[in-house]
């Protein structure tokens, strides 16, 4: 009874997330089988055809494949970035408090405001970008930073990073905070040398929280929706579509129902995937360091 007394505890808390986030899965999942009207009713069952539509769906595909850069293009140097910016940031300066500051405070700007002012500042005809280089003499015309898939989306990735860091730092903050100084002080007694103590100390201790920043960040940027909705709807052309936006034009612009349900199944499935995946991963190579030290 004892063992068990936590599980009984924790066991309505359970019951609700499951019935919260399994009961619009299931529902997910059986409208997928269906041919959906555009305000939602459930026509007649047409079994695998939404899935074997959206797998021939040229634009699924291309869109799929460019969400893979967009999170990868976002995930990593976010975290290349963070990470630095943090060991400066845990470091004792004067005005390191503003400094924080300074560093988190896009965080509280929400995503579409912050692309609506991107928005703006690059448009063609009365940007600021433009006004700003052409005062400058660096161009004599303006540039359309939008008006091109090319152009718009690598813009868009990092539009992406930006906003993204201060999340990641925080986290990595949160972390470094936690590392006792003393082993860095034991280290300096030792002879160790800044890049040592950073390999042999900081980053051993800080990579349970840089797993998470990954994980976390997969999550989040695999399914942002406002940067390139606001930017470019996922245009010109469909060139900047990424799935959650293709999802959105399935579901409200054309009212493809069961399509948008195939390709919001296929994204849960795909991230339950990968955090699965990279936290078994994770967990043997921490226990194979730990095997290696013992």
């Amino acid at each position: 009874m004892t063992a068990s007394l936590p599980l009984l505890m924790i066991l309505p808390s359970l019951l609700l997330t499951a019935v919260i986030i399994g009961f619009p899965i299931v529902v997910l999942g059986w409208t997928s089988f269906h041919r959906v009207s555009k305000f939602g009713q459930l026509l007649s069952f047409n079994g695998l055809a939404n899935y074997l539509e959206v797998l021939a769906d040229p634009v699924f595909l291309s869109s799929l494949e460019r969400t893979l850069v967009w999170t990868i293009g976002v995930t990593v140097p976010t975290i290349v970035c963070s990470l630095p910016l943090a060991l400066m940031l845990n470091d004792n300066f004067v005005g390191r408090g503003l400094a924080r500051a300074i560093v988190l405070l896009p965080w509280s700007v929400s995503l579409t405001m912050t692309a609506v002012a991107w928005r703006w500042a690059l448009n063609g005809r009365a940007g600021l970008f433009n006004a700003t280089l052409m005062e400058l003499g660096l161009m004599h015309e303006p540039i359309e930073w939008l008006g091109t898939a090319t152009m718009a989306f690598p813009i868009e990735i990092l539009i992406g990073i930006l906003v993204s860091i201060p999340f990641t730092t925080t986290m990595l903050l949160g972390g470094l905070a936690s590392i006792p100084r003393s082993l860095h002080e034991a280290g300096r007694m030792d002879g160790g040398s800044a890049w040592q103590l950073f390999r042999h100390i900081t980053l051993p201790l800080l990579r349970p929280f840089v797993n998470i920043a990954v994980v976390l960040n997969v999550i989040y940027v695999f399914n942002s929706f406002p940067i390139i909705w606001v930017m470019t709807e996922g245009g010109p052309a469909n060139g900047t579509d990424i799935l959650v936006t293709y999802l959105y034009k399935l579901a409200f612009r054309f009212g493809q129902l069961g399509k948008a349900s195939v390709i919001s199944l296929l994204m849960f499935v795909a991230l339950l995937g990968f955090t699965a995946l990279y936290v078994s991963l994770q967990n043997r190579n921490t226990q194979d360091a730990a095997g290696g030290i013992a």
